[in-house]
């Protein structure tokens, strides 16, 4: 029904920026250039960086705890996108749990690394 809707409002293609957060100046770079290809796409990536310093999650219970709640947030990205970026030339854990819930659903995904690809 996602989809369909977003077909009948003609909205552009969505994508989402998947991959370690040490990549987070290249997932800039990856959304600048999706957003201006021909034609646009609209791009959505992971909003903050829990490696970096912040008052936000200082503390180490409040870090876990976000962290459940933005990979969740996360995975709610992947089911509003049309396909997956894969942004880096490393995938982790969360990155690898993140492609296997996106390639369940049945998204496209592309790598901006391909060797990196667990599936080839």
């Amino acid at each position: 029904m996602l989809a369909e809707a977003k077909r009948l409002l003609g909205f552009p293609r969505i994508v989402v920026i998947c991959g370690s957060t040490r990549f987070m100046a290249e997932m800039a770079e990856a959304e600048l250039r999706e957003t201006i290809a021909r034609p646009g796409r609209i791009v959505v990536k992971p909003g903050c960086d829990l490696k970096g310093a912040h008052e936000l999650w200082a503390d180490p219970a409040e870090a876990e705890a976000l962290k459940i709640r933005l990979d969740e947030l996360h995975r709610s990205k992947i089911v509003l996108a049309d396909e997956v970026l894969v942004v880096g030339d490393y995938i982790g854990d969360s990155t690898r749990a993140e492609l296997a819930y996106a390639r369940s659903l049945g998204k496209p995904v592309r790598f901006t690394h391909p060797e990196v690809d667990p599936d080839s």
